[in-house]
């Protein structure tokens, strides 16, 4: 049986509130075993047998069912969430936030950086497998160059983003 991570977008922001608890039980419902989220951002570690199309499918709509609103995830497998951290290319500071920006589609992923200008004193971008990296001071993860474009409506429905704090509690 297959570990895996779901990462929700827009969950607990805008008006879209999910209960922690309500979250896990929609997710034990649905047939998934050893169920657990991680803070209330939308992080859901569960195991599953099904392929990853089926699981994501099937997931973003009972989220829609449930709490009526346009669900979707981006679905990691677990065992990838170490590489990943390993693989964050910048030295951490205590005056900055390190990020993740997964996507469900590494197109989505090469246009968020597409033609980007950002200035490097600042912040910090840096692609990986499946990921791309970001680093900027605290107080700024709405205001660089960066997070503007991640923030665009065309990415809302392929990206979501992730502390590196948040991840590590998902491992």
């Amino acid at each position: 049986m297959a570990r895996w991570v779901a990462l929700l977008r827009g969950v607990n922001v805008n008006g879209i509130t999910i209960r922690s608890a309500d979250l896990a039980a929609l997710f034990r419902e649905r047939g998934y075993q050893d169920v657990r989220t991680v803070l209330a951002s939308g992080n859901v570690v569960f195991s599953s047998d099904g392929a990853a199309p089926a699981l994501q499918q099937d997931i973003e709509q009972a989220l829609r069912d449930r709490f009526g609103y346009d669900a979707w995830i981006v679905l990691v497998p677990h065992d990838t969430l170490s590489a990943v951290l390993d693989g964050f290319p910048f030295d951490s500071a205590a005056d900055r936030h390190d990020y993740v920006v997964f996507g469900s589609d590494d197109g989505a992923l090469d246009d968020l950086l597409a033609d980007l200008t950002i200035d490097e004193s600042v912040e910090r971008v840096a692609r990986g497998d499946g990921v791309v990296y970001w680093s900027c001071p605290k107080g700024s993860s709405t205001e660089t160059a960066f997070a503007k474009r991640a923030a665009a409506a065309r990415f809302k429905r392929t990206t979501t983003t992730r502390n590196a704090n948040t991840l590590r509690k998902l491992l």
